[in-house]
């Protein structure tokens, strides 16, 4: 399963750029993430719970970080193991562009499954996979620019900006 899309972040690309490679961030952002430990240098352990179609399974596995451009590309990769219901795969080449408003992150990618989740057929698993790399992208988003609602948020200053809380963090 391939897909592609961009999303206009409003901060500059040196906020996004240190954001993906923060491991509280990405723990935030991937959807069913409960433990995420390393470094952008060494890779990152993780352990997602998810449910796909009817098959519900902890993943334990490694994220790499590779081809870093500072800042305006680099490749994530993951792979997890769940178990009886098989392993997943997958990874997002990120680019970065500086835009008037902020910082374009265009990401393509990829994800594969094996064992009893590919028995599921490539309809549950591509719609899993772009709904996850769709949640992953939207909370990344929020994390570092503040939600979509702003009602839904504290206030974060006095003047009344909302910002994501990676980005009040980097700021202060």
């Amino acid at each position: 399963m391939k897909m592609s899309d961009s999303r206009e972040i409003k901060a500059a690309p040196e906020v996004v750029w240190a954001a993906i490679l923060d491991p509280e961030v990405l723990k935030a952002c991937v959807p069913g993430c409960t433990e995420m430990t390393g470094s952008p240098e060494d890779g990152f352990e993780a352990t997602v719970v998810q449910k796909v179609g009817p098959v519900k399974a902890t993943f334990k596995g490694q994220v790499t970080i590779s081809d870093m451009n500072e800042p305006n590309s680099l490749t994530l990769s993951g792979e997890g193991k769940g178990g009886a219901a098989g392993f997943a795969k997958g990874g997002a080449d990120v680019k970065l562009e500086p835009t008037d408003a902020g910082t374009m992150l265009h990401y393509d990618v990829e994800a594969k499954v094996g064992g009893k989740l590919a028995q599921l057929g490539s309809r549950i698993i591509d719609g899993f996979a772009k709904n996850m790399a769709d949640k992953f992208f939207q909370n990344f988003q929020e994390a570092v620019e503040g939600p979509a609602d702003p009602d839904a948020a504290p206030e974060a200053e006095a003047d009344g900006k909302k910002k994501g809380w990676f980005k009040r963090m980097v700021s202060n």
